[in-house]
């Protein structure tokens, strides 16, 4: 029950922060919004739609009817500018599969690579390849993924040609997001993004094993005629895993912030040029839309991995004092 109680209450704050942050986003955009003039043919359209949203009255009562069209309709506004007149969340589905699949494609490549590191590393603790993988991770962890982009751009894509130096659009690679062709030209973005998850988990995963190595349960284990390798397998690495398991898990958020440069850098038709083109051309309500999915990631990711403590290790009781 006290489980049921402390997710119920994780919830309903997860809720009123997000609704925190619309508030002050939509309010700040509406004091910015300037009035556009209407297009021409489609005036009468346009400016039945902008009654309806509410758009000539007061900023608090645009809010509330804001609000009460997502929460009875799922309506986000309209887009003015990127795609006139069509509905924000038909414009954020159209971008949303590049961006779920560099960024998972990228998780895919970092995750297992991050966690190997670690584990060699930790293995050989105070030598050279130690010494080697640790000064390398803190060069990767210092470095912005936006760096990273421009040169593997530079050397793979410009200097050697083996990858084109922006994304294939859905018409060149046939329709499919997972074409042959798509993937090829993701290469590039999916390796800038997967620098600095790989040396986080890293070393996340050498701090932690080296001090489950060092245990006391680890020399009971080696007393009881366990080898160190399947004392380190048994026991070590799997206690090493609870703290890093949701460390995995927030990784997706920060990814996923990243990729709001490098899509842009690679001209990736995702949620990132999205958000960075809705602030060029003014379009304001994709720009709370997109602010709110961001938003709504980071929030989901933080809820999860604060719950994925108490069901990856029973010592953690969710809920009590």
């Amino acid at each position: 029950m006290n489980h049921f109680k402390y997710i119920l209450k994780r919830i309903v704050l997860m809720l009123f922060t997000l609704f925190i942050i619309m508030t002050i986003s939509f309010v700040l955009i509406k004091m910015l919004q300037p009035e556009t003039p209407m297009m021409g043919l489609q005036a009468e359209l346009e400016r039945a739609r902008r009654e309806a949203l509410g758009y000539y009255k007061p900023v608090m009562t645009q809010y509330w009817i804001y609000l009460k069209n997502i929460i009875t309709s799922w309506d986000w506004g309209t887009s003015w500018q990127i795609d006139y007149r069509v509905p924000v969340t038909e414009v954020l589905m159209r971008r949303l599969p590049p961006t779920i699949i560099v960024n998972v494609l990228s998780l895919i490549v970092s995750v297992p690579l991050g966690i190997a590191l670690g584990i060699f590393a930790a293995l050989k603790k105070n030598k050279w390849q130690d010494h080697f993988i640790s000064t390398t991770i803190m060069v990767f962890v210092s470095v912005p993924s936006f760096v990273y982009a421009f040169i593997v751009q530079y050397f793979l894509g410009f200097r050697l040609g083996w990858f084109p130096l922006i994304a294939s659009s859905l018409h060149e690679a046939g329709g499919s997001w997972l074409s042959p062709v798509m993937l090829h030209s993701l290469v590039m973005p999916v390796m800038a993004l997967s620098f600095s998850p790989v040396a986080s988990l890293a070393r996340s995963t050498r701090a932690e094993l080296t001090e489950s190595l060092t245990s006391e349960y680890m020399l009971l284990a080696r007393t009881k005629g366990l080898t160190r390798s399947q004392a380190t397998v048994r026991h070590a690495l799997k206690n090493a895993m609870v703290p890093i398991l949701p460390r995995i898990i927030s990784l997706f958020a920060g990814v996923i912030g990243g990729s709001l440069i490098i899509e842009k850098i690679f001209a990736i038709n995702g949620i990132g040029g999205l958000f960075i083109q809705s602030i060029y051309q003014l379009d304001y309500d994709v720009f709370i839309g997109t602010d709110m999915f961001y938003t709504a990631v980071s929030l989901v990711t933080v809820l999860v991995m604060d719950l994925s403590y108490g069901f990856l290790d029973p010592r953690v009781r969710m809920g009590e004092r």
